[in-house]
């Protein structure tokens, strides 16, 4: 029972990326019709924007401490943190260990951003263009972005600790009343799991309970006749795929302690989020959320060494062959919707 209860657990966190970046992906793909290949870079980008306030919180003044000396006699250079120095030693080291949880205020704008100049700059131009050419163009703008990323962070991975608070593990053996049997779990895990939730939650509840969501929601189903009223719809999609590279920015942000940032972490995660797209139904939100889930629980318990025993290499394949058996049963994947990518 521990064991289930633990890859359980592994599932739901895998699971929780696999949700929050394929959400993103469907936004984009539902709102504008574009298939987007650079969604997993903006899940990099926005990991290195945990990286980069953690090099911004560190920038340090440097004295001279007379009282402290070298094996030569000579004073030695003491490196202080600017936060520290304005805010004190107590402040400034809370600010600094709580970075990740911070670069959430400093990504969102940095996200937004990215998304309405990638938006403007280069997607607009292929609505109308076969999906083939979509793939192509937004696949070639993720390397870019990689290979950018790699020029000024370097090719090797930056951890990027979780605050203090969070660095232990939780018993949930104990919790569950299995005085025998201990389970044992990282916090920060259970804290990506509820932030995912969270996230997932609002972008629902804004689609589902403001006018704004409401219209882009209509605009999804006939475009054209929301045109018809008089509503700038194409204002609306574009915020849209801000919002989505947000929520991809901000998935990536909190991944930072459980995964260290490299630059080709974006590619990693890419095709296994298009797989939970189109299991979940290419289009559907709902379908994407599900899917998500599930194959990161599948995947989890697939690692389990029982069952590698049996199976060599099945952690690495479980996902694929799920989505063979979905899509040979239900073409358009678990909520997929009649149409959508059929033409």
């Amino acid at each position: 029972m521990d064991q289930i209860i633990l890859q359980l657990l592994n599932g739901l966190d895998k699971g929780s990326a696999y949700a929050l970046i394929a959400l993103g992906l469907t936004l984009i793909f539902g709102t504008l019709g574009v298939v987007n290949f650079a969604h997993g870079a903006l899940f990099m980008i926005g990991a290195f924007c945990s990286v980069t306030l953690q090099k911004i919180l560190m920038i340090s003044q440097i004295t001279i401490d007379e009282s402290k000396t070298d094996f030569l006699g000579n004073a030695l250079k003491v490196k202080t943190p600017y936060v520290e120095v304005w805010f004190g030693e107590a402040t400034g080291q809370a600010i600094i260990d709580w970075s990740v949880p911070l670069a959430i205020l400093f990504a969102i704008p940095i996200m937004l951003f990215i998304g309405w100049a990638m938006e403007r700059g280069l997607i607009k131009h292929f609505y109308n263009r076969p999906h083939a050419d979509q793939i192509l163009v937004t696949f070639g703008l993720a390397i870019v972005l990689q290979e950018v990323i790699k020029q000024f962070y370097g090719a090797n991975p930056i951890p990027t600790p979780a605050p203090d608070v969070f660095k232990g593990s939780f018993d949930f053996g104990t919790m569950l009343g299995f005085e025998a049997n201990k389970i044992i779990y990282p916090f920060w895990r259970i804290v990506y799991f509820v932030f995912s939730v969270i996230i997932i939650s609002g972008v629902f509840s804004f689609l589902r309970f403001t006018t704004f969501g409401m219209v882009v929601r209509a605009g999804m189903v006939d475009r054209e006749t929301v045109g018809l009223l008089g509503i700038n719809i194409d204002k609306r999609f574009t915020i849209m795929f801000g919002v989505a590279a947000a929520v991809a920015g901000l998935a990536g942000v909190m991944y930072t302690p459980i995964n260290s940032p490299n630059y080709h972490m974006g590619m990693d995660f890419l095709v296994l989020s298009f797989v939970v797209v189109v299991v979940g139904g290419m289009g559907s939100l709902p379908g994407a959320i599900l899917a998500g889930f599930m194959l990161g629980i599948l995947e989890s318990f697939a690692s389990m060494n029982e069952i590698k025993s049996i199976l060599p290499g099945i952690d690495q394949i479980i996902i694929y062959l799920v989505a063979i058996i979905i899509l040979l049963t239900r073409p358009r994947g678990l909520m997929g919707k009649k149409g959508v990518m059929e033409d």
